[in-house]
């Protein structure tokens, strides 16, 4: 492994002078923050929904009675035992006025719910079709919040929409989480976190499938797969969305970008911060991801130590990682906080993996990724095992996300000692090649017209197909479009430098047109045409020289056989 030990050695003794660095460093510029972010509004009338056992239920409704909610509507299962609480009858007598409805346990597995505050519904599937709960209990289109008090909550979700507040009668903080129902009265601004650019997505093309890897680590189930008629595609509840960020981080072509702020914006100031650092004077610095929030009560980090706030952890991904690394930090840290949601920790974890499987792919240390555990400000201030890599400032240049990771990892492959061979990357990783079987390949180019990034393209002088592995996200659209089943994806990092060249993965002779000879397909096209549609009437006889023509030609020729014989077609 490429260790770097002749740049600068690691001293405790460094500590004055690198933080008085990292201040010049922050004062030089200033992180980048959304001042005026585009936004949307909650309207909520305070129409809510009580769900779980008919106690607690009612015990929730009367302690909300006097509250600025617009209706209670009660709904459920398992009722009241005749005798088994003395303040049953006062319960009773305070809540029987409200609107409500009783399940049976079967019919309690048949309630879907959806929405957001200030627009739930809940239906209940009947022989008779759905039965719209919202108009049956309150007279309205919808809810306008939910409390759950069910044993198991109706909505299992990591991050629930807001306005759906899940919990138990005898949690402690119940009377705060009321408290909270209470307020949802009015209308509520959030930040559209993301935004989705579909020109660069690659979720489908052409009715074929492909890449799902924003769909694998939402924590909110805030993203959707939608298809049309024929075509597919990504979608994004706002209304739902919680800003985690790991859609954008885990999107390998840039389709889903973050808003507070823009990846580009903000790694360019990560790796700005690092050469005013090093100008200033500063050795071995140590770059740490965490979320903006879990600043809050925290003491200061060392010298050497230099925080990148995101609004959430899974807002950077590897891409900034390892371009942290390439622009002269000497090792990375994500701090994990209390909290997060299992999926984003899962995101990250798989990420982490994937971050140190290309450094180990590129000659480098996958030491220099970690991640810390909630509250470990030892692991936190620790001085690095290892040097920087470069003291050469990094500059990346453009706003797509896959050219500037490539960048990135040219960076780190000059700093190195990759060693040309492919490396096995973790399942799913976005980097990879093609292989093609020239056998049955027609070059009929369905691959080129469905890949969603410069990876395939087309010979425009001569029938070919050609490739650059830095452009594949092995999303698959290829191998799912290809008529032949002569497609193959190969993951795995190349490490050699050929991975941002062309290249040629199949050719054939181009086939001219029998009457005006212009090339208009290649040899392999026709010969599989020909075979076929050999037995087809409309190509039977002489009508099978057409097979040989140009798209002019062949209407042409069709048109002149007609004219000779107008009776042909009806025997076709």
């Amino acid at each position: 492994m490429n260790q770097q030990t002749d740049l600068l050695a690691v001293d405790e003794a460094d500590e004055p002078r690198n933080r008085r660095a990292r201040e010049l460093a922050r004062r030089q510029l200033s992180w980048p923050v959304n001042l005026a972010p585009e936004t949307l509004s909650y309207v909520s009338e305070g129409h809510a929904l009580l769900l779980g056992n008919e106690r607690h239920v009612r015990r929730a409704a009367r302690a909300l009675a006097d509250t600025a909610l617009g209706s209670l509507s009660l709904l459920f299962s398992e009722p009241l035992a005749p005798g088994e609480d003395g303040d049953d009858a006062a319960l009773l007598a305070a809540t029987d006025h409200l609107s409500q409805h009783s399940l049976c346990r079967d019919q309690r597995h048949q309630l879907r719910l959806t929405g957001y505050l200030g627009g739930f519904c809940a239906t209940l599937d009947t022989p008779g079709g759905p039965l719209d709960l919202a108009r049956l209990l309150a007279g309205r289109a919808h809810f306008d919040l939910v409390i759950d008090l069910g044993e198991a909550p109706c909505l299992a979700l990591e991050l629930p929409p807001p306005g759906y507040l899940a919990f138990h009668w005898e949690d402690a903080t119940r009377d705060t989480r009321l408290a909270e129902a209470a307020e949802l009265v009015g209308e509520f601004d959030k930040p559209r976190y993301v935004q989705v650019d579909a020109q660069r997505c690659a979720h489908a093309a052409n009715g074929q499938p492909g890449c799902t890897r924003c769909l694998e680590v939402c924590p909110a189930d805030a993203i959707a797969s939608r298809r049309g008629r024929i075509e597919a595609w990504i979608e994004i509840d706002p209304y739902r969305c919680h800003g985690v960020g790991s859609c954008a981080s885990a999107c390998p072509t840039g389709a889903i970008g973050y808003r507070q702020p823009t990846a580009s914006r903000q790694l360019d100031t990560l790796l700005g911060w690092l050469a005013a650092y090093r100008a200033a004077g500063g050795r071995t610095p140590v770059v740490r991801f965490l979320a903006d929030g879990t600043l809050v009560g925290e003491d200061s980090a060392a010298g050497h130590v230099i925080d990148i706030p995101l609004e959430e952890l899974g807002a950077a991904g590897h891409d900034q990682w390892l371009a942290a690394l390439a622009g002269g930090a000497a090792e990375v840290r994500l701090q994990y906080h209390a909290g997060m949601p299992e999926r984003l920790t899962a995101f990250l974890d798989d990420q982490l993996a994937l971050a140190q499987g290309l450094l180990s792919a590129l000659g480098h240390a996958p030491e220099r990724l970690v991640c810390l555990a909630p509250g470990d400000s030892a692991g936190r201030d620790a001085l690095p095992a290892l040097a920087t890599l470069t003291t050469t400032p990094l500059a990346l240049t453009g706003d797509d996300k896959r050219a500037r990771l490539d960048q990135a990892l040219d960076r780190l492959a000059e700093l190195g000692f990759p060693d040309g061979a492919r490396h096995a990357l973790p399942a799913g990783a976005p980097y990879g090649s093609v292989a093609v079987n020239e056998a049955t390949c027609t070059l009929c180019m369905a691959c080129v017209a469905t890949c969603p990034t410069p990876a395939l393209g087309a010979g425009r002088d001569a029938p070919r197909l050609d490739f650059r592995e830095a452009d594949c996200v092995q999303c698959g659209l290829c191998e799912a479009a290809c008529p032949e089943d002569a497609i193959r994806l190969e993951p795995g990092l190349l490490a050699d430098p050929s991975r941002g060249e062309r290249r040629v993965l199949h050719e054939d002779a181009p086939f001219a047109c029998l009457h005006c000879g212009k090339p208009f397909a290649s040899a392999g096209t026709i010969a599989a045409i020909q075979a076929k549609l050999a037995d087809h009437p409309h190509f039977a006889g002489e009508a099978a020289r057409r097979l040989e023509m140009c798209e002019d030609c062949r209407v042409r020729d069709a048109w002149r056989a007609l004219a000779r014989d107008p009776d042909a077609q009806s025997r076709v």
